[in-house]
C-alpha cells in the first residue's frame, strides 16, 4: 500500500525515527499508524513513541481582529524556549489569520503548519483552542508575554473602553459577566467550606445564615466581570465604567491562557 508524505511526517514526529524507517514501517503496516509504531518498537528503532503524550504546558495566544470580527488561537508546545521563538509566534499568528479568513475551522487540529513545526523542532506541538467571535464593538488584548488573550464584545462604546474591559478580563479572569451567571455548583462548593469554617469558629446558629448570604453575594460579585473593581481605577466597578460611557453592556467575552 502506498503511504503519503503526511503519514511519514506524522510518524516521524511521534517516534523520532528517520523518514526512511518510518516509510518502510508504514508500508509494512499497510498504512496503519499503530502497527507501524509497533514495528519500529520491535526493531528497537523507535526512540520517542510517547512524544504525542508529552505535556504541552507552554505556548502563545494570537489574535487577528478587523472590524466586527476577531479570531483567537492558542498554540501549545513543550518548552518556553520554543514558545518564545519568532518562528513559533509567527505560526500562531498565521493560524489566527487563517481562522479569521475561514481557511481552517475552530475544531480543526490537523493543521499542516503545526505538523511541520513539530517535525522541525522535535517537540509535541498542538493546537489548544481556536475561536471566532463577532459583534458590534470588539475589544481585544494580548498580554506582552503572549500567554493571555481576550476578546470582548460590547453593545456599543468606543475601542478604548472595549480594550480596557478586555484588559480587565485578562487580569482578573472572571467566571462570567453578571453575578446571577456564576454556576450554582461553584457556589454550593464554597458554601460547604464556609459552613465548616463558621462551625469551627463557633458562630451562633442565629447569625450563620446571614453570614452565608453575605459570603455568597461577595463570591458571586468577585467572579462576575461587571461587579469587579476596574483595574485601572479601583474607585469604580466595571459596571460603573460602562454606565459612564453611554450605558454600554458586555455581551460576551472569551479568554485563553497558557
Amino acid at each position: 500500500m502506498a503511504v503519503t508524505l503526511d503519514q511519514i511526517k506524522e510518524l516521524r514526529v511521534m517516534t523520532g525515527v528517520s523518514m526512511m524507517a518510518c516509510k518502510k514501517a508504514l508500508e509494512e503496516a499497510d498504512g496503519n499508524m499503530e502497527k507501524a509504531i509497533d514495528i519500529l518498537r520491535k526493531k528497537g528503532e523507535a526512540k520517542a513513541v510517547d512524544r504525542a503524550a508529552r505535556v504541552t504546558n507552554q505556548g502563545v495566544v494570537a489574535i487577528k481582529c478587523e472590524g466586527k470580527k476577531a479570531a483567537m488561537v492558542k498554540l501549545l508546545c513543550e518548552t518556553d524556549f520554543v514558545s518564545r521563538s519568532d518562528e513559533f509566534v509567527a505560526i500562531a499568528d498565521k493560524l489566527a489569520d487563517k481562522l479569521f479568513k475561514g481557511e481552517i475551522k475552530e475544531d480543526e487540529k490537523d493543521v499542516q503548519e503545526v505538523k511541520d513545526s513539530a517535525l522541525k523542532t522535535g517537540e509535541n506541538i498542538q493546537v489548544g483552542e481556536m475561536k471566532v467571535v463577532e459583534g458590534e464593538k470588539l475589544g481585544v488584548y494580548v498580554h506582552s508575554n503572549k500567554k493571555i488573550g481576550v476578546i470582548v464584545v460590547l453593545s456599543g462604546g468606543d475601542e478604548g473602553v472595549a480594550k480596557d474591559v478586555a484588559m480587565q478580563v485578562a487580569a482578573t479572569n472572571p467566571v462570567c459577566i453578571s453575578p446571577d451567571e456564576v454556576p450554582q455548583e461553584a457556589v454550593d462548593k464554597e458554601k460547604e467550606i464556609w459552613k465548616e469554617q463558621l462551625a469551627n469558629e463557633g458562630k451562633p446558629e442565629a447569625i450563620v445564615e446571614k453570614i452565608m448570604i453575605g459570603k455568597e453575594k461577595k463570591f458571586r460579585e468577585e467572579n462576575a466581570l461587571i461587579k469587579q473593581l476596574f483595574v485601572k481605577d479601583n474607585e469604580k466597578t466595571v459596571e460603573q465604567l460602562l454606565a459612564a460611557n453611554g450605558g454600554m453592556k458586555v455581551e460576551k467575552f472569551v479568554r485563553m491562557a497558557i
